[in-house]
């Protein structure tokens, strides 16, 4: 609880000031790798794979079918992974984290969009990471499914985050002036799991995020801007993203809602959606940065 007074008085402090994320002065690149199937058309939500390294995960979005898809870094899909009896009401992110057996690592699907605020849950689905093999489409009937709820009532998310460091998860809401983070701990109970509000963050429209595996970089962004910070491994999330980000450079996409770090994080990727009859693109940027937690 102390965390949390301290969260809010610094965002305060960096609303007052009137605070602008510094410019990234790294060496960057942007690269395209190439454009994902019309079968991702839709694409929201991005990570890298840990057991098929050099691969990423992604979905699509509200009313598609209730399917992960497995790409390479060519854009080429791979493996088709379709949840068993699950809709698709809104699915906005996806991230991979630990889940009911120790040592191994589990595919969370966020179906946390909600545009119209109308919707009392949202639903988290796990499932244990599938290795890539001969098959290239296959069903997934065992996963457990979280469901959240909102402390302030409905409201519209599209980002979903597991930190590494303390296996806890956080959405991030995208319409308020200034968006809200909010958080339940790891383990997670069953039933309905009431999520507290950590704190707010000057910004809007917040639509992906991603922290790197070892847990000391994070990433948002919105429709027009990357933000990156660095953290330590003393410091909890919310603390870390009480500092002023870097704005990293960001080619602007087509409705780009998906971002992730790379598995060795000295590169992230950005996704977007298809728009006019083309296919979603898949970015990489590579950067260096010599910027240090304040």
């Amino acid at each position: 609880m102390q965390l949390t007074k301290v969260s809010f008085l610094v965002i305060s402090c960096f609303l007052a000031c009137g605070c602008k994320p510094e410019k990234s002065k790294s060496s960057d690149t942007i690269k395209s790798l190439g454009r994902v199937d019309q079968r991702l058309e839709e694409a929201s939500g991005l990570v890298a794979s840990t057991v098929n390294p050099g691969f990423l995960w992604t979905l699509n979005d509200s009313g598609n079918p209730p399917e992960v898809f497995l790409i390479d870094t060519h854009a080429k899909i791979r493996l088709i992974c379709t949840l068993a009896n699950v809709r698709n009401r809104d699915w906005e992110d996806i991230a991979i984290g630990p889940g009911p057996y120790d040592g191994r690592k589990y595919i969370y699907v966020a179906d946390i969009g909600d545009n119209w605020a109308q919707h009392e849950l949202k639903f988290i689905y796990r499932f244990e990471e599938p290795v890539l093999g001969s098959q290239k489409e296959v069903t997934i009937t065992q996963y457990d499914t979280l469901i959240l709820k909102m402390p302030d009532g409905k409201r519209d998310t599209e980002t979903f985050l597991i930190d590494p460091l303390t296996s806890d998860l956080y959405l991030i809401s995208k319409r308020e002036d200034s968006v809200g983070l909010y958080t339940a701990s790891y383990p997670f109970p069953k039933g309905v799991i009431v999520l507290r509000k950590m704190m707010t963050l000057p910004f809007t429209k917040i639509v992906a995020g991603s922290i790197s595996q070892d847990g000391t970089q994070i990433l948002l962004k919105d429709y027009e801007k990357v933000y990156y910070w660095q953290r330590t491994i003393r410091e909890s999330l919310p603390g870390a993203l009480t500092r002023k980000p870097t704005e990293l450079p960001y080619e602007r996409e087509q409705q780009g809602e998906a971002i992730a770090w790379s598995i060795k994080a000295n590169e992230f990727y950005t996704l977007s959606e298809g728009a006019r009859g083309t296919s979603g693109n898949l970015l990489v940027y590579k950067f260096k940065t010599t910027r240090k937690p304040e």
